[in-house]
């Protein structure tokens, strides 16, 4: 199983594809695909089945994921895409802004 630098409830910026630029906050992860999913990007349409009565099926839009290296996490404090550094303070691993050495 393999780590990402993203994780779940972060904020981030997607830097490539047709949504590149736009922010969204991680729904979720998939560490063994290396993907993400990310609040309002990447949405496609699935047609869907109604599966007991009286629900409705039809055309639904949903986020599909994405891979983690076509995002980067926001940093709260200089709001801008930064890579993800890593202290340890007091036998504490935590993830810091590069830039700016803000905790995220």
């Amino acid at each position: 199983m393999t780590s990402l630098n993203v994780k779940k409830g972060d904020t981030v910026v997607v830097l490539s594809g047709k949504d590149k630029g736009k922010q969204g906050k991680v729904l979720g992860t998939v560490p063994a695909e290396r993907k993400v999913v990310v609040e309002g990007i990447n949405m496609v349409t699935c047609h869907v089945k109604p599966r007991k009565q009286g629900e409705e099926g039809g055309i639904v839009k949903r986020e599909a994921a994405m891979y983690a290296s076509k995002v980067q996490v926001v940093c709260p404090k200089c709001g801008k895409g930064t890579r993800i550094a890593h202290k340890i303070e007091n036998g504490k691993k935590s993830r810091v802004c590069k830039h700016c050495g803000a905790e995220l």
